[in-house]
C-alpha cells in the first residue's frame, strides 16, 4: 500500500503534479455542482475550446509563461460575449455558444497549423502535461482558486436563486446578467487553471463528472459539494498513482490526465449503480395480481 499510494510522491515533479489535481479536482468538483444545477454541461465544453486559442497565442508570444494569461484573456472574452449574445432574445443560447466554440477553436487549429509541424509543445496543451507542473504553475493555480472560493461564498445565495428560479430570483432583485456573467466568469476560471495540467479536452470530466456522481448518491446541496470536491481530490489522486504504477512497474504506458478521467467515470458508474439499487430497495413493491 505504501509502495503504491505514497511512495511515488517523494519525488518533487510527481509531489507537485498529485497537489495540482487534488487542488484541481476539489475546485472542479465544487464548481460543478453549479453547472450541474444550471445545466451548463454544453457552455463548459465550450469554455474548455474556446481557450485553446488563447493558449496558443499567449505560447507565442511569450512561451510557457504567456499560456495562463493567454487563456485568462480568451476565457474572459468567451464569458463576455455568451452573456452578451444570450441577452439578445433572437439568439438561443445553444446557437451562441455554437459559434463561439467554433470561432475560436478554429482560430486555435489555424494558429496551430501555421507552426511547422504542428509542434508538440502546443497540441500537448489539448490533453495536459500535468507531470511538469512547475511551482508557478501551482501559485497561480492557488490563486484561482482562492478567488472562485471566495465569488462563490460570496454570491451562493444569488447563484442558487438563480439555478432554482430565474423568475423569482428577478423578482427579488437579482440581476440575471450579472448572475450569468459571475457564472461563465467562474467556470472560465476554473478552465484556465486545469488547461495546463489536464488540457483543455479533459478538463470537462473534472467539471462534470464528480457532481453527477455525488448527484447520484444524495439529493442535498450540503452533502453533493462536499462530495463531489472529496471525489474530485481523490480520483486525481488515484489516477495519478495508478498511472505511474502501471509504467514503473508493469511496462505500460499511460497517460494521467486520461486515467485521472477513467478513474472518475468508473467513481461514477459505481454511484449511480449504488443509487439504483436504493431506489429499487426503497421503491414499494407492486401488490401480486388479484390481490384485494
Amino acid at each position: 500500500m505504501y509502495q503504491t499510494f505514497i511512495e511515488p510522491f517523494r519525488f518533487p515533479f510527481m509531489a507537485r503534479a498529485l497537489a495540482e489535481l487534488m487542488i484541481l479536482g476539489a475546485l472542479a468538483g465544487t464548481v460543478g455542482v453549479l453547472i450541474l444545477l444550471r445545466r451548463l454541461a454544453f457552455m463548459t465544453d465550450a469554455l474548455t475550446h474556446t481557450v485553446f486559442p488563447g493558449v496558443v497565442i499567449g505560447y507565442l508570444l511569450a512561451g510557457e509563461g504567456g499560456i495562463f494569461w493567454g487563456a485568462l484573456l480568451a476565457a474572459a472574452a468567451t464569458a463576455g460575449l455568451l452573456t452578451l449574445l444570450t441577452r439578445n432574445r433572437a439568439v438561443t443560447e445553444d446557437t451562441a455558444l455554437a459559434v463561439l466554440l467554433t470561432t475560436f477553436f478554429a482560430i486555435g487549429v489555424v494558429l496551430v497549423s501555421r507552426e511547422s509541424g504542428y509542434t508538440a509543445d502546443l497540441t500537448a496543451f489539448l490533453f495536459g502535461r500535468i507531470l511538469t507542473v512547475t511551482p508557478q504553475q501551482l501559485t497561480e493555480t492557488l490563486a484561482v482558486t482562492a478567488l472562485v472560493i471566495a465569488a462563490l461564498v460570496l454570491l451562493r445565495r444569488p447563484l442558487l436563486a438563480r439555478a432554482f428560479d430565474a423568475d423569482g430570483a428577478q423578482a427579488a432583485g437579482h440581476r440575471i446578467g450579472l448572475l450569468d456573467l459571475a457564472t461563465n466568469a467562474i467556470v472560465a476560471l476554473v478552465v484556465v487553471a486545469s488547461v495546463r495540467a489536464v488540457g483543455t479536452i479533459l478538463v470537462i470530466a473534472l467539471l462534470i463528472v464528480p457532481a453527477a456522481a455525488a448527484r447520484a448518491v444524495s439529493d442535498r446541496i450540503a452533502l453533493i459539494v462536499p462530495i463531489a470536491a472529496a471525489l474530485g481530490a481523490l480520483a486525481g489522486w488515484a489516477g495519478l498513482t495508478v498511472s505511474y504504477d502501471a509504467s514503473i512497474h508493469h511496462g505500460l504506458r499511460l497517460a494521467s490526465g486520461g486515467t485521472v478521467v477513467l478513474v472518475l467515470i468508473t467513481c461514477y458508474l459505481i454511484a449511480l449503480a449504488a443509487a439504483t439499487t436504493r431506489r429499487r430497495r426503497h421503491s414499494p413493491h407492486p401488490a401480486p395480481q388479484g390481490a384485494p
